[in-house]
């Protein structure tokens, strides 16, 4: 078990994320407070994680005495667009269609909130998905539901064992917390 010296925070309700975390070694607690989540028309695709992360940890700002509070977002990028989390079956089946065949970039960003300091990090993945088939699409939405997932899909499930043909990035990144960065940034605040 990792220990900090000061407590920390995770302001998501992801069950990936939890699980990131304490598989990581953290000991944490969870506190999620509700937040605005739409952005800029204007903000470039890659920036929209950042600064829904930030939106989050602002919600927390004052309210940190003596805490360390990490918040994380997750965009999925497929031709330029943004690919939220799908409102139904067909908007999921859209979304992994559009997929089928081709790469997306999957961005989570962090934000780490100390007493007033936010620092928040990036971080990219890009995933190959190989042609698949309207019956495993259909299937896998049927199987797994994935409407609580930014791109309609989960790299550790189904579709993503069978599917995706190659990765460039972190497969943490892409599963939505980017532990190798967390880590680092947590090290300075580790008890001896």
């Amino acid at each position: 078990m990792i220990y900090l010296q000061k407590p920390l925070v995770l302001a998501s309700n992801s069950p990936r994320r939890k699980q990131l975390l304490t598989d990581a070694g953290f000991t944490f607690t969870v506190d999620v407070k509700p937040t605005d989540e739409s952005f800029p028309a204007d903000l470039p695709a890659k920036d929209v994680a950042a600064y829904i992360c930030e939106q989050k940890a602002a919600m927390f700002k004052g309210d940190t005495e003596g805490q360390i509070v990490l918040t994380a977002d997750t965009v999925v990028i497929a031709e330029n667009r943004i690919l939220g989390k799908p409102a139904n079956a067909a908007e999921a089946f859209e979304m992994l269609k559009m997929m089928s065949g081709r790469s997306h970039e999957v961005v989570t960003a962090v934000s780490l909130l100390n007493g007033n300091h936010l620092e928040t990090i990036s971080d990219t993945a890009t995933v190959y998905f190989r042609e698949l088939a309207e019956s495993e699409i259909s299937y896998y939405i049927d199987r797994c539901k994935p409407f609580d997932k930014a791109g309609a899909y989960g790299v550790q499930e189904w579709i993503g064992m069978t599917g995706i043909e190659k990765i460039v990035g972190s497969f943490y990144t892409i599963m939505g917390l980017p532990v190798h960065i967390v880590y680092q940034k947590l090290k300075p605040f580790f008890r001896d």
